[in-house]
């Protein structure tokens, strides 16, 4: 049974930076790409980010790009989300996704996605 395990959520101030976490439980994620979604109050959840299995190609979703970076550290066997110059836009519950056998990329869509996280919540004041 594979698990996603989000840290990293808190309260920031506009402008602020936090920093993401995602620890898969149960394999290695080195295997499979993987996302960040986020889901604000009110609203469906959308994409935010993803980074390929091999961690040579990210997209982002247009609100976010030049502001988050995503990464993934093999060794330690985590994904991260780098988000800086936060808004209160980015207000939101954020989510861990893996793909399983058989994914493509790139992949923005929620159903391209097999595994997730709990999610973790994020919240910048204005």
């Amino acid at each position: 049974q594979v698990q996603l395990v989000e840290f990293g959520g808190g309260l920031v101030q506009a402008g602020g930076s936090l920093r993401l976490s995602c620890a898969p439980s149960g394999r290695r994620f080195s295997m499979y790409a993987m996302a960040w979604f986020r889901q604000a109050p009110g609203k469906e959840r959308e994409f935010v980010a993803a980074v390929s299995r091999s961690g040579g190609s990210t997209i982002y979703a247009d609100s976010v790009k030049g502001r988050f970076t995503i990464s993934r550290e093999y060794a330690e066997n985590t994904m991260y989300l780098q988000m800086n110059s936060l808004k209160p836009d980015d207000t939101a519950v954020y989510y861990c996704a893996s793909q399983g056998l058989g994914g493509s990329w790139p992949a923005r869509n929620e159903y391209e996605y097999d595994y997730w996280g709990q999610g973790t919540q994020v919240t910048v004041s204005s």
